[in-house]
């Protein structure tokens, strides 16, 4: 072959290389795109759904809901630890993607239109909506994302820190496209942990700083814009008409009202009162003995308030009276067992809550997938056995329940348990108190409230904690001190709810990771420094499989309650909800949650209350007992 030829010839060759090369995508970039995702690959709806089942699309739009905060708010900046963001401001905000409340874990595309990510969940890419925009006109943009993210990584409140730990980098794949790589092995739920990101405008922020509180209203990209301020005492959101999301099947039939007011009360009391005598139009009630005796009255008679019980199946969670275990005195988990014993639930139940509740044995508790019952499984022992050792002895060989006043002896028995575990603790009593044996310093802590109606529950378990020679002070602060306090872990025992998702993962890092509990503004409020509670929480964001998640969730679960870090409190399985009679709302409630933006207001409704005439649909549930 001359040489002219062979030119040619690798010339031809070069070209063929060059377009084959071109036309061949690469691996990530055939990764097919997507709609939504799921934990473990089971969405509901489809990539053509036109709503979610738990809204009406026809619903009509208009009018005013007025809700209730109590306290008071001094920012709108809801992603930094100061101040005290104002109700209602997650309005103004979009995700990558929203989640459905009749899924355990599902998110569909809202700011992104669609999803890539492989098989292994290495990395997850999102596809901006081209017609995505922020409420000033600005397109929102992958660069916005980017910032959106190192920011609130670098600057914004600690939980982010922890949900995003394991994202390595966020990049432009291309001009509407970003990237979010991770590491650390597999890890189901980052590439949903990473869609939840809230995409804030960049060049807003190039003009105002991001770490500080402000009053100023911010720009964001979501259906509701803010009409009016009153510092501390009430704010507005309007709906925007230009909102950019109106068509997407994700909003359909949500989003209804027209205005959307939250006015702030000092207290839950005079937050009552304000309801009853039209102050506002809904109300979520969590006081069992107000429940039972303070919703009658005419307005309620004649339904013109309705109040009924809605079942809860996403009420899994721990709450209870929290140990700062960072406290010298109750560094001994055997301490913390003993004074559990002075706790009496049942006289609590039976007394102050109308017999409503059901005592909390897990920090899962509602959830028969996810709390643990019985023995450990040969599953959670492959997980607990290589941490013998390193956690409490009693997980491997009994099964945890809080201590009962319903036992032979009750109440009296219980303090004589709990004198015993004192003692082999190195307390004894002299001159009626609780001395420490080395050091004959007195037992006496202080339990932080925020909510005044919340002494009437702490103050007999104080009663309790003085006949075993304990002084318990309870201090009741306003809202601004006590989240400063509990930011700060500037406590001794506080009362807490640690909220679980169907579907736990990250957060559990924030709740009980050792870094966590050196971290101001964490969730790890009882301080909780264990490598062997790392290693299960480690467990639980890696599971592989549904199986794998309930499996390394349960030995958890047994880990966290043998060590003793709070007192188990009380649960229900139901919202129990009043409202003014000028609501429609769809007929079906989602399991997960209770989607108060899909009802609306009903002008016929409306004009009836106005005219002050009875209605059907007053009081529709039973008291609880």
């Amino acid at each position: 072959m001359s040489m002219r030829r062979r030119r040619k010839a690798l010339a031809l060759v070069g070209m063929m290389v060059l377009v084959l090369s071109s036309a061949a995508p690469s691996a990530e970039e055939a990764v097919e795109s997507r709609h939504g995702m799921a934990m473990y690959d089971d969405l509901k709806y489809g990539p053509g759904f036109e709503h979610f089942d738990y809204v009406d699309p026809s619903a009509p739009v208009g009018g005013t809901a007025t809700f209730s905060a109590v306290g008071s708010f001094d920012t709108l900046n809801p992603f930094i630890i100061r101040g005290t963001p104002a109700a209602g401001v997650g309005l103004l905000y979009e995700t990558l993607t929203v989640g459905s409340l009749d899924e355990p874990f599902s998110r569909y595309g809202l700011l992104a239109e669609s999803i890539r990510m492989p098989e292994d969940r290495s990395w997850v890419a999102f596809k901006l909506r081209p017609e995505a925009r922020f409420h000033d006109g600005r397109p929102v943009t992958v660069e916005d994302v980017i910032w959106s993210f190192n920011t609130l990584k670098e600057e914004g409140q600690p939980l982010y820190r922890y949900y995003y730990a394991n994202v390595v980098s966020a990049e432009k794949t291309g001009e509407r496209e970003v990237t979010f790589r991770f590491e650390g092995g597999m890890n189901r739920e980052l590439p949903l942990i990473i869609s939840e990101l809230p995409v804030l405008p960049k060049h807003y922020y190039e003009q105002v700083e991001f770490d500080k509180t402000t009053l100023k209203p911010p720009v964001g990209s979501g259906p509701y814009r803010i009409e009016r301020v009153d510092p501390g005492r009430s704010i507005a959101y309007q709906r925007n008409p230009d909102y950019w999301g109106w068509h997407l099947p994700v909003n359909a039939g949500r989003y209804n009202f027209d205005r959307i007011v939250y006015d702030y009360y000092r207290d839950t009391n005079v937050a009552l009162e304000a309801f009853k005598a039209g102050g506002y139009d809904f109300r979520l009630e969590n006081t069992a003995k107000l429940w039972a005796t303070a919703y009658t009255g005419e307005p309620f008679d004649k339904g013109r308030i309705v109040k009924e019980e809605l079942p809860d199946e996403s009420d899994t969670r721990m709450q209870g009276f929290v140990f700062n275990t960072r406290r010298e005195i109750f560094e001994d988990p055997k301490v913390r067992q003993a004074l559990a014993y002075a706790f009496d639930f049942e006289w609590t139940n039976e007394n102050l809550f109308y017999g409503a509740y059901d005592r909390i044995d897990s920090y899962f508790s509602g959830s028969s997938e996810l709390a643990s019952s019985g023995l450990p499984s040969e599953a959670e022992l492959e997980l607990l056995e290589p941490l013998r050792g390193q956690i409490p002895d009693e997980v491997f060989t009994q099964t945890y329940q809080p201590p009962s006043t319903e036992q032979p002896g009750g109440l009296r028995a219980n303090l004589r348990k709990a004198l015993e575990l004192l003692g082999e603790a190195g307390w004894v009593i002299e001159n009626g108190r609780l001395v420490n044996q080395e050091t004959g310093r007195p037992m006496a802590f202080e339990i932080l409230l925020v909510s005044p109606e919340f002494e009437r529950i702490v103050l007999p378990f104080a009663k309790n904690l003085e006949r075993l020679g304990i002084r318990a002070t309870v201090r009741v602060v306003d809202t601004a001190q006590y989240q400063n306090r509990i930011d700060n872990f500037d406590f001794d025992m506080t009362s807490t709810v640690w909220g679980q998702s169907p579907s736990p993962g990250n957060e559990q890092r924030d709740y009980w990771g050792s870094k966590a509990a050196e971290t101001p503004g964490s969730r790890n409020l009882a301080g909780i420094e264990s490598p062997a509670i790392d290693v299960l929480v480690d467990a639980v964001i890696q599971a592989e499989t549904r199986d794998d998640l309930e499996t390394a969730v349960k030995a958890l679960d047994r880990v966290l309650l043998w060590g003793h870090y709070v007192i188990p409190h009380w649960q229900i399985q139901s919202y129990r909800i009043a409202y003014w009679n000028k609501f429609g709302r769809p007929e079906i409630v989602p399991p997960y949650g209770l989607d108060l933006y899909a009802w609306w207001v009903d002008e016929d409704k409306v004009a009836a209350l106005r005219s002050g005439q009875s209605m059907e649909g007053g009081a529709r549930a039973a008291t609880v007992d």
